[in-house]
């Protein structure tokens, strides 16, 4: 008999693999890309992917594996070069990589927590020993972790246990997390077949109206009716409930009669597919960007430029059907969670339960059971068209042949913390590259990196000018807010003019956004006789105040204090607030439109699990009549109603301290002025600036990407910045500041050896502490022809030798490839 080894990839930050001895009971069934249970340290119990299996004896002694988790491999060949590839450029570990990439539901470890699943029904009678040891540890004890649970069971080997609990649904992990996956239903109603004719329907209501038993059954109808835009569309059975005062009864009888018909489908998708994409006809400039996009002679990679609301959804329909068609998978990626929401009805018409959702603000099973129906080997079950924010790039696909990156200048795909620090963009062309795939990025305002390859032919360049159905662009008004202020016409935040354009809106029964890049009410408090201002006792920036929780805020680290009541430095009790956010905005809308429903997205009000779906849903069905948001505002959503938009602060978006500033100024106000006026007449957009003749701020007002970029793209070869650079931002955090400034010089000067003037810094930051950590960063830049590899390795050598060195403990290093 063989004795076999298998090399595992662990969820830590390590490096490396780690080597364990196979026992022989599981000789014939250990495979690359199954997950075993292994001993890490002394204690821990963590389940490993296999990555490699060989019979090359260690030279030190190792540990067994306690048992084999899957019969097959839940990880391929494919997505280990992809994780190890994402390792190297972005300088981390592939442990890091398969952290964020593995749904918690397959990375159990002795850290995880169990408890009784609150739908069991305690039968006890089919359990083993064992089994019935597990649930009546937890009846007692409500909760434990697996380390406490094998300490208590006398066993090293838990997790097979527990695994076999779960997949019966009999207890759960980490609160809710399950591995028999059940995706979440909810029921639909749609009117008969027999009353979808109009004439047919009229008649039913007609004569319903004449008995005095069924006038409750009408309300009703008519309500689903006008939900339904006259039973063309299906309707969420809990919507309908909370529009008709949860009357059941006569939803009830509905039902029985055979009126309104009740289905069960997946909460997250609204139809079955009940159009083909054949039926989307496709003006000439669509057309064109269609036929470019897929041509099969062309570039593999593709950049669409289409002016907002030019139809860019639908040339992705039409290049995802082909692919489906042939039976291959499609990716389809959003930078915000926000999106997905009424993308995914649009798929879902076209394609119904062949689309799959995958984000981060899905329930652990919900993630789990997405991921098991990537990889599934029934066709059947399998999705096709797998949609989501950039953790949806590690879904294990099988046979992926398009990937579609929409919006994708947006900075949401970079992941920030932790490691891998990743760009979903990026990292979904090299994805596709592996699997031999097309990919297609989307934009109305590209990054000036997307621009520039498409403009050297790299990447296929599909341009459409114009909005759908010949829809005019916004008309975009700048208010001088110095002039205006000048001559008394502002009203706290808002100049007259964009009051008097909400007014008319809202009595055009038209509905409002209003963009402000600031969460909270008051950006800061200061004192007006010594200028005393409260500061986070963890980080160097001052407190916001928030009027909801009536508190000043950290945004950084959640440190907050009571509003004061006096200066504590000179005890004056003229406290004012300085600055305004969202918080404020609505506040001050709420006095000036008493009669208008208002509503704000942010970070603060969306906190609550789908809360971001029901602001958008009540503005999408009118039942908000204007909408305050932070960039969450400015990205693609489609609204049919919005007539106006307003960008009350634009000079805090222009004066950021970033190369990208710029760039980014002119997107978000592009972006944001998009909404307007989408479906209808010409929308209005009001930028309120103190500098109305800037330049980002012309170019917005023109419409002029071309003016932007080709502006910018001569700075950035000036001063050696992105396309031309490719840049590697090292951030090193420490409690002491004096030994920071010393360790961050000292490698500085190590990098300087290696790479001359290419390194930059150290410098602070623009927040120069954070959660009592003081922060230094270095840059160093490259030019685009350099080979980065043996460079990067170089790098983390350099750090790893700061590391190691004897009194460094407390100090941490990050390295960012391509910040943004």
């Amino acid at each position: 008999m063989r004795t076999l080894f298998v090399d595992v990839i662990l969820p830590l930050h390590l490096p490396g693999t780690y080597t364990y001895r196979v026992p022989q009971e599981y000789n014939d069934a250990v495979q690359p890309g199954c997950r075993v249970v292994v001993q890490f340290g002394s204690k821990k119990l963590y389940s490993a992917l296999i990555r490699r299996v060989h019979e090359e004896v260690p030279q030190y002694k190792t540990k067994y594996i306690l048992s084999l988790l899957d019969e097959q491999p839940v990880v391929d060949e494919r997505h280990f070069r992809f994780w190890e590839w994402i390792a190297d450029y972005y300088m981390c570990y592939v442990g890091d990589v398969m952290a964020v990439a593995l749904p918690a539901a397959y990375r159990l470890a002795s850290e995880s927590t169990i408890a009784i699943h609150p739908d069991y029904n305690g039968e006890l009678s089919d359990l083993s020993e064992q089994q019935l040891r597990v649930v009546m540890l937890l009846t007692e004890h409500h909760l434990m972790n697996l380390a406490d649970l094998s300490k208590a069971l006398g066993l090293q080997k838990v997790m097979p246990l527990v695994q076999g609990l779960i997949e019966r649904g009999i207890i759960i992990m980490d609160e809710e997390l399950r591995q028999r996956f059940v995706p979440k239903k909810c029921s639909w109603l749609r009117l008969a077949d027999t009353y979808v004719d109009p004439d047919a329907c009229r008649q039913l209501l007609d004569s319903m109206e004449q008995k005095k038993s069924t006038q409750k059954q009408v309300a009703v109808l008519l309500v689903f009716l006008q939900l339904s835009h006259f039973g063309s569309d299906a309707v969420s059975k809990r919507t309908l409930m909370e529009k008709i005062d949860h009357k059941s009864s006569s939803l009830s009888t509905l039902i029985r009669n055979g009126i309104l018909v009740e289905e069960q489908a997946l909460e997250t998708l609204e139809d079955s597919g009940e159009r083909s994409p054949d039926d989307l006809k496709l003006n000439e400039q669509q057309l064109s960007a269609y036929q470019i996009l897929g041509n099969p002679e062309g570039p593999t990679v593709g950049l669409l430029h289409g002016v907002t609301s030019s139809g860019k959804t639908e040339v992705y329909i039409k290049l995802i059907s082909n692919h489906v068609r042939q039976g291959h998978q499609v990716l389809f990626l959003l930078p915000e969670i926000a999106l997905t929401a009424q993308l995914i009805t649009r798929l879902q018409r076209y394609f119904g339960d062949k689309v799959g959702v995958y984000h981060s603000r899905f329930s652990p099973s919900q993630r789990a059971e997405v991921w098991y129906r990537t990889h599934c080997d029934d066709p059947s079950r399998r999705y096709q068209i797998l949609l989501g924010a950039r953790s949806a790039v590690f879904l294990p696909f099988i046979d992926l042949s398009l990937v579609v990156v929409d919006e994708e200048h947006d900075p949401s795909y970079k992941q920030y913390d932790p490691a891998p620090r990743y760009h979903g963009r990026d990292c979904a062309i090299y994805l596709a590259h592996l699997f031999g795939a097309r990919t297609v990025l989307g934009s109305a305002t590209p990054s000036l990196e997307s621009y520039y390859n498409a403009s050297q032919g790299k990447y296929a360049l599909a341009t459409i000018t114009q909005r759908y159905g010949n829809i005019q662009l916004p008309d975009i008004e700048c208010v001088d807010m110095k002039e205006a202020q000048r001559a008394n016409e502002v009203s706290g935040h808002f100049s007259n003019h964009l009051l008097n354009r909400i007014d008319e809106a809202l009595k055009n029964r038209e509905q409002v956004i209003l963009f402000q890049n600031r969460r909270g009410f008051s950006l800061r408090i200061e004192c007006d006789d010594c200028h005393w201002t409260p500061q986070c006792q963890n980080c160097d920036v001052s407190l916001v105040y928030h009027k909801s929780i009536n508190a000043l805020r950290c945004h950084y680290c959640g440190y907050s204090i009571p509003v004061p009541t006096e200066c504590p430095a000179c005890h004056s009790t003229h406290l004012t607030m300085k600055g305004f956010g969202t918080e404020r905005i609505e506040d001050d809308l709420g006095i000036l439109f008493p009669e208008a429903q208002i509503a704000r997205m942010d970070l603060d009000s969306t906190q609550q699990r789908n809360r971001y779906l029901e602001i958008i849903n009540d503005f999408e069905e009118r039942r908000t009549d204007i909408l305050i948001g932070t960039q969450m505002v400015t990205k693609g959503l489609d609204f049919d109603n919005v007539s106006v938009v307003g960008i009350l602060s634009a000079d805090n978006l222009i004066y950021y301290p970033d190369f990208r500033s710029y760039e980014r100024s002119f997107q978000q106000m592009t972006q944001v002025s998009g909404r307007a006026g989408r479906h209808g007449h010409q929308g209005r957009v009001v930028i309120q600036t103190y500098n109305p003749q800037h330049q980002v701020i012309q170019d917005v007002i023109a419409t002029d990407y071309q003016a932007m970029y080709d502006l910018q793209i001569k700075e950035r070869a000036f001063f050696r910045y992105p396309p031309f650079y490719k840049l590697v931002s090292i951030l090193l955090r420490h409690p002491d500041a004096t030994k920071l400034n010393d360790l961050a010089a000292g490698m500085a000067a190590e990098l300087r050896k290696l790479f001359g003037t290419r390194v930059l810094g150290p410098e602070y930051p623009n927040v120069s502490r954070v959660r009592g950590l003081y922060l230094k960063k270095i840059m160093v830049r490259f030019e685009r022809s350099e080979p980065l590899g043996d460079a990067k390795r170089l790098m983390l050598r350099v750090a790893e030798d700061m590391l190691h060195e004897k009194g460094n403990y407390a100090l941490s290093i990050h390295f960012d490839a391509d910040p943004q």
